[in-house]
């Protein structure tokens, strides 16, 4: 009986330290290959559109693709829900191509692209932005806001993940930068997590010495707000610092914060699950005005598949303009959540 005791906590002992030993070695591999971008970086720029923007009317679409992963089938298990990855790759393919037409048809001069993947295991190795490419025939930038050769929740892990912003184009794009936002989280979390940023774009305008400036971008979701709001303060200060310039501005993208009094038109329901945080219109600097719709909800929580009765919405999606850009018209556009957790938002301005 004593030998058998005895065994049995040897073994106990070697399952334990094996355990230790395999967590500690995987901290060491995520802090060893952990994403550290620079503050400021040029971005990727590929294609070969080269049309001059020219005329003082701009049409800008934004839109969280999710992924081509998270359609309406999807729920996610950092919402509460269970699925961790998409279906299959074939879902994801379909998802992706229904967008690239629906963004064809929609027609915008700019597209403010979010949570596109590039070789990441949860969408089966695909590359999006070239198959976006591919489809539309637009020129891209682009920027990764997540990169990590494996993450390591839940279980099974998500696995290798490469991820971030697009802007896509027909018009001529003379720079692009990849602009770092503040982290909230602090090691070892933020060895596997997202690292934010803002994806800046420059075009000229014909018969103008200013400069077009759109910033894509994708502020942080699963903190605990404070991420959010110092995030936001460097998204206005990169904003400010473009105007000051003499440029005309907009900013689109996921905000993951409500626009201005949309809680009440879309309440929260179930509070202990996910929240936006909020924006608030005197938030924003002299002169500059926040553009979005919501008539439509631009976002749905996925706790559960999508249920047009019972699922939460958000609107969460927009834009901000510089004074010298006048709204003509922002509508979001509803998908009811088919192809994505989020509807695009399609705004159409001038520039004055």
């Amino acid at each position: 009986m004593k030998k058998t005791l005895k065994i049995t906590m040897n073994t106990l002992l070697i399952l334990l330290l094996t355990v230790v030993l395999a967590l500690v070695g995987l901290i060491v591999f995520l802090t060893v290959t952990e994403y550290k971008p620079a503050g400021i970086e040029p971005a990727e720029i590929s294609g070969t559109a080269d049309a001059p923007l020219s005329g003082d009317t701009v049409s800008v679409l934004s839109w969280n693709i999710g992924y081509a992963g998270l359609d309406a089938d999807a729920d996610f298990f950092m919402d509460g829900g269970t699925r961790v990855v998409p279906t299959d790759e074939y879902h994801v393919g379909v998802n992706l191509n229904n967008m690239a037409c629906r963004m064809q048809e929609l027609d915008a001069d700019f597209y403010l692209l979010q949570e596109m993947d590039r070789d990441s295991a949860r969408t089966y190795s695909m590359d999006q932005l070239r198959e976006m490419e591919a489809l539309t025939d637009f020129s891209s930038s682009f920027a990764y806001n997540y990169r990590c050769p494996f993450v390591p929740i839940p279980f099974p892990p998500i696995g290798k993940v490469n991820s971030g912003l697009a802007t896509m184009t027909e018009y001529r794009m003379t720079d692009a930068k990849r602009i770092s936002l503040p982290c909230p989280f602090s090691w070892p979390v933020s060895a596997a997590n997202l690292k934010r940023c803002l994806l800046v774009t420059r075009t000229p305008i014909e018969g103008s010495d200013k400069e077009l400036v759109l910033v894509n971008l994708h502020l942080e979701a699963y903190d605990s707000g404070e991420g959010k709001i110092a995030q936001t303060k460097a998204l206005f200060s990169v904003l400010e610092e473009e105007y000051a310039k003499g440029n005309y501005v907009i900013a689109g993208g996921d905000f993951n914060q409500s626009f201005p009094d949309t809680l009440e038109t879309y309440p929260i329901a179930q509070p202990e699950l996910w929240m936006p945080g909020v924006l608030e219109e005197s938030s924003l600097p002299e002169g500059w005005r926040y553009a979005f719709d919501a008539s439509v909800p631009t976002c749905r929580l996925l706790n559960e598949p999508y249920n047009e009765e019972t699922t939460q919405h958000y609107v969460i999606d927009g834009f901000i303009v510089s004074p010298n850009v006048e709204v003509v018209s922002v509508v979001t556009v509803d998908e009811d959540f088919f192809n994505s957790d989020q509807n695009p938002v399609l705004l159409e301005v001038k520039l004055n």
